[in-house]
């Protein structure tokens, strides 16, 4: 059996698995600290590391089991061709050439993509949106990320930045968003904004449990929090899962307009609320979009908790290996 470490890089953990060639299944899989303030060369080292055991326990498993590659997916930008890192300010790296890095610790031919193509990637392969041709994907957390697959293949646009779905401009006077934009989705649907709406709303007077769950410390509310009170009844939450619901379905009807998709995965810890979430979603995309769309699409939620973004390097690797990229 013919095994490719799939590596998911994120500003907090690092997440590694040996991925059968036909995604069969994954062995090995290693959970580590990232420790960013520590420096690129330390994160590396852990990378290898994490990797490497990942390998060691597969063949112990396996015997006779061959690696023959190894795909990471990290934040971008990025330059695929080349393998290098060209700005992630979540792990203060500016023109990483992390490929190669990888390349030389490994002893492994390694392919590099952005992390949420990864998990887009992952879900169409061996989850949720299985079987389609057309997909899209929400990667929703301390940002919004998302990823375009086209005729089976990830589309990454004319310099590597397609599928920036965080940054459509759902209200053009809208709230002030990271990259400077007014109005983007990701200033109203990302985890840190669900939760400052809530707080923003009890600052405002709103009666809610939530404040119990904090010990009436407002800084501690997260999107989570938020989830759970709204699982509980609470009539502010329900109505902050409500409006993002209505916020991502507008981001959503459009992208279902514009590529005409037969499935869109959310994914994240935004997936918590369950149906107070997806009912209202769906129901706003059901509204927006075009009918004919609208019949031939699934929205659901990913399937590949924790490791989507293992499997989609994976197949990241495979994806560059054909197109003789790397």
């Amino acid at each position: 059996m013919r095994y490719i470490v799939g590596i998911d890089l994120g500003g907090t953990n690092i997440v590694a698995g040996c991925v059968a060639e036909d995604g069969s299944e994954i062995l090995g899989v290693r959970n580590v600290p990232t420790g960013a303030e520590e420096g690129p060369d330390a994160v590396v080292r852990r990378i290898v590391t994490a990797a490497q055991d990942c390998i060691a326990e597969t063949k112990a498993k396996v015997p006779g089991a061959e690696v023959i590659g190894a795909g990471v997916g990290a934040p971008g930008p990025l330059d695929t061709k080349s393998g290098i890192v060209l700005l992630t300010p979540n792990l203060g790296w500016v023109n990483m050439p992390l490929r190669q890095r990888l390349q030389d610790g490994l002893g492994l031919r390694t392919a590099l993509d952005n992390d949420a193509n990864c998990a887009v990637l992952g879900e169409w392969w061996r989850g949720a949106a299985r079987g389609t041709r057309i997909a899209i994907g929400l990667t929703i957390g301390t940002g919004i990320g998302g990823g375009i697959i086209i005729d089976g293949r990830l589309y990454h646009g004319a310099s590597d930045i397609a599928g920036e779905v965080g940054h459509m401009t759902i209200d053009a006077n809208g709230r002030r968003c990271k990259c400077g934009n007014y109005g983007c989705i990701e200033a109203y649907a990302s985890g840190p904004n669900i939760a400052l709406r809530a707080v923003e709303a009890l600052e405002s007077g709103a009666e809610s449990v939530l404040p119990s769950y904090v010990a009436g410390d407002f800084r501690k509310i997260t999107a989570q929090t938020v989830y759970q009170a709204a699982q509980a009844g609470d009539e502010l939450a329900l109505e902050v899962v409500r409006d993002t619901a209505k916020f991502l379905g507008a981001a959503v009807a459009s992208l279902i307009n514009i590529f005409n998709p037969e499935a869109v995965v959310i994914m994240g810890g935004v997936t918590l609320a369950g149906e107070s979430l997806f009912e209202p979603l769906r129901r706003e995309v059901t509204r927006r979009a075009f009918k004919p769309a609208v019949q031939v699409c699934r929205i659901v939620p990913g399937e590949l908790t924790g490791v989507a973004g293992v499997y989609g390097a994976a197949r990241a690797f495979q994806e560059q290996v054909e197109a003789g990229v790397v």
